[in-house]
């Protein structure tokens, strides 16, 4: 059910956080365990006696009893650290130090913590990241794929690499301020592509996953309260994510269907995050650096504050994007840097520019790469070309709403007249 998974999102990381610093790295499989176990007893016990009240601290304090099981038995405990054997030595202490353990600045500390340790310096940064999306934030091996545009096997690799590596670490310490600016880009990367998923990732069940975002945006605001990790970087994802958040109201219709940008009810766009997200931005320039987040945050303040359509000026987004592609390159940047200058040139610059500068096999399977050749097409006046392209995005569809908005699309490539283009950016 929908609760159950939104639960698992925000609070799964939460306690194999807080299990893994209790037990330690070295059994990072036991905590997993642990918190697995805890919602599996929550899916059966919930059926007869509903939701509780508040299903958190349900979660959390089936977790730490089964933690409590598991340091009682003493043929187990022997394999723990040292301090854990000596706190068996009295009930009282026991339960005590992991209440304090268990209480909510602890969690919060161990959140980071956790974090920062996935993002050890023998692991790659895409093995970083995977392991925090998939310890932290509860992603699938499919879904960490679908982020990184890679093979399922591989990403699964990937991982058990990572975990592997995990173990044998300690935990990471988040006073050592030069070791935090070392990993603290990872840590971004993977909050990044969390509120990515969410905003508009590749879930078989929905286009757009609001508790996904949320829980990135609650992962950053842990980053922007601790003056080691609110560097401007950290201010600008947090910028990107409020001014995307803000825009997240529109991306729906009444019934429930995607909405192309340009078609998007301004009116229900939350006008308090775009403050905020504007303040955040402004923070950011407070030092010498520039990363892909102040540029994406920037384009997406352009997006926020133009009153219609027609007064954005994707002159100036063209240029960010310019910007973006040599800070950080991808298809994704150089297909929506190639619908700003079809907003701001024409459709056959955008298709001209497609062309030359793209690398469409590697956006094969990019159901809203079709979708963009298809608007264009159906903008320069062929419709016949332009509905082989929608019904290409329709193949490629990855959820009921996305099939619907390309089967709009097949039918509006009979009529005439140029239509709205799906502007399908991640800035």
């Amino acid at each position: 059910m929908d609760l159950s998974e939104h639960l698992f999102r925000r609070e799964a990381g939460r306690m194999v956080s807080t299990l893994t610093r209790i037990f330690g790295p070295q059994n990072l499989a036991l905590a997993e365990d642990v918190v697995q176990d805890a919602f599996c007893r929550a899916v059966e016990v919930w059926k007869f006696r509903g939701v509780p009240d508040n299903p958190s601290a349900w979660l959390m304090t089936a977790a730490k009893n089964r933690a409590l099981d598991v340091l009682r038995r003493e043929r187990t405990a022997r394999t723990y650290e040292p301090e854990l054997n000596r706190l068996l030595q009295s009930e009282w202490t026991l339960a005590s130090t992991l209440q304090e353990r268990f209480s909510e600045h602890a969690i919060k500390d161990d959140q980071l913590r956790m974090m920062f340790s996935c993002c050890h310096p023998r692991l790659s940064e895409e093995a970083q990241v995977a392991l925090i999306l998939h310890i932290l934030c509860g992603f699938s091996v499919r879904e960490i794929a679908s982020a990184f545009v890679s093979g399922h096997a591989a990403i699964e690799k990937r991982i058990t690499r990572a975990k592997k590596v995990f173990v044998k670490s300690d935990l990471f310490d988040v006073s050592e301020t030069d070791n935090v600016a070392q990993r603290l880009p990872a840590v971004h990367r993977a909050l990044y592509l969390l509120f990515n998923e969410g905003y508009h990732g590749a879930s078989p069940e929905m286009a757009v996953r609001r508790e996904l975002c949320r829980e990135a945006m609650r992962l950053m605001s842990l980053f922007l309260r601790d003056p080691l990790q609110a560097m401007p970087a950290t201010h600008a994802l947090a910028a990107l994510m409020c001014l995307h958040a803000a825009r997240m109201p529109g991306r729906l219709d009444a019934a429930g269907n995607l909405s192309s940008f340009n078609d998007q009810d301004r009116s229900k766009w939350d006008r308090g995050l775009v403050v905020e997200g504007l303040r955040l931005l402004e923070l950011s320039a407070t030092g010498s650096e520039l990363t892909e987040y102040h540029v994406e945050a920037a384009i997406a303040s352009i997006h926020a504050t133009a009153p219609r359509p027609e007064d954005t000026d994707w002159g100036r987004i063209v240029s960010l994007y310019d910007a973006l592609t040599s800070l950080r390159p991808s298809p994704i940047v150089a297909l929506n840097r190639a619908i700003a200058i079809a907003q701001r040139d024409g459709p056959e610059a955008g298709l001209e520019t497609i062309r030359t500068t793209i690398d469409n096999e590697r956006l094969a399977g990019y159901p809203f790469y079709h979708a963009t050749l298809g608007e264009l097409e159906l903008r320069c006046g062929r419709c016949d070309v332009a509905r082989e392209h929608f019904e290409a995005s329709l193949v490629l569809a990855r959820n009921p709403t996305e099939r619907q908005f390309f089967e709009q699309r097949i039918a509006a490539c009979t009529a005439s007249g140029r239509t709205p283009m799906e502007a399908n950016e991640t800035q």
